[in-house]
């Protein structure tokens, strides 16, 4: 039942921290909920604690691998150069 509740709190987390403004840090918090609820789900429903060893090493290879392709994403977004949005060049145009 322990889980069934940290799950719960966290999902109370999330959608309290959605209703918030964080600026710049919402897309971490939200990804740092998501991965600690992940990771209760692997760990306890999929029964990776108790797995063999080279299950284990399997998972953490996964986990290494989604870390590296998020950190990639998160990279990118970074680095983007805001732009107009092609509906407002569009509304713009059609109005005059």
């Amino acid at each position: 039942m322990g889980i069934f509740f940290a799950l719960i709190v966290g999902t109370s987390l999330t959608t309290w921290a959605a209703f918030q403004n964080f600026g710049a840090f919402n897309i971490v918090i939200a990804l740092a909920i998501a991965t600690a609820k992940a990771a209760l789900v692997v760990l306890y429903f999929m029964h990776a604690r108790y797995s063999p060893r080279r299950t284990q090493l399997v998972i953490v290879c996964a986990i290494f691998w989604l870390a590296i392709m998020l950190a990639l994403t998160l990279a990118d977004y970074q680095t983007r150069q805001p732009r107009a949005s092609r509906v407002a060049a569009a509304m713009a145009i059609y109005h005059a």
